[in-house]
């Protein structure tokens, strides 16, 4: 059986990377043929069999050779690796709702984290039906008094970072990202989210400043934090959440 959900994952993993190039380019997302971003030839179904493909052509375009990004079979083993770890959260069982609820908001947090890495932009286009899906699974799950309040949690929080700031120390992209997620994760887990994203952007800010790859003050994408450490809480949320509250004595 996880066999079956890694592969499942390896090919939406591939169909992600080509939504996040294809939301930069502004080409159609589903019905268009997948091209290579350097000569724009069209690719062959063996051009896009997911991790292989890359690994046999040596991470070269076939047809022009020159240099793919390993951003695509890295997220294609990501989305693989989540698929499996989700599913055996619901010990494999396809028939559970949530599972799928879950699954989607990975995909959705996965495109979302590497489109602001690379390009320090959440698009509005993916925040809105994430939201919206969103909203239909806090009614489904009954906890949508608790994602109001994550809402408020979240979301407030960067609105007033970003009013106090102009625009300075956030972006006004994830205040509208609180939204999403203060839906999914509510009150308790929202909080362990925003204190895990904030202690993994500033090891990752001091580890590029010892790089000598950024200085202080430099922007970072906040939004890829945030995505990042929502998948880490979709798949252990719970696990995470009963730990903190056994640490402070509850």
């Amino acid at each position: 059986m996880p066999i079956i959900f890694f592969i499942s994952g390896l090919i939406i993993g591939s169909f992600l990377n080509a939504a996040i190039y294809r939301l930069w380019t502004g080409q159609g997302i589903v019905y268009e043929r997948s091209i290579c971003p350097h000569c724009k030839h069209v690719l062959s179904a063996w051009d896009l069999v997911p991790v292989f493909s890359y690994l046999f052509l040596g991470g070269r375009c076939r047809y022009c050779r020159k240099r793919i990004s390993w951003q695509y079979p890295l997220i294609e083993l990501v989305t693989a690796t989540c698929f499996v770890l989700l599913a055996q959260n619901f010990q494999f069982s396809i028939s559970n709702i949530q599972f799928w609820f879950q699954l989607v908001f990975i995909c959705f947090f996965i495109v979302i984290a590497v489109f602001d890495l690379k390009h320090y932009l959440i698009l509005d286009k993916i925040l809105l039906p994430g939201s919206v899906l969103a909203l239909i699974y806090a009614i489904y799950t009954h906890h949508l008094p608790q994602g109001l309040v994550g809402i408020l949690i979240i979301s407030g929080f960067f609105a007033l970072q970003y009013f106090i700031s102009k625009g300075r120390w956030i972006g006004f992209g994830d205040v509208k990202l609180g939204i999403f997620l203060g839906l999914i994760f509510g009150i308790g887990q929202g909080i362990i989210l925003l204190f895990l994203s904030y202690l993994v952007g500033a090891l990752v800010g001091v580890a590029l400043i010892a790089a000598d790859q950024k200085e202080m003050g430099s922007k970072l994408p906040f939004g890829t934090f945030l995505t990042f450490c929502g998948i880490i809480m979709l798949l252990y949320g719970k696990e995470i959440l009963s730990f903190y509250l056994q640490l402070i004595g509850f």
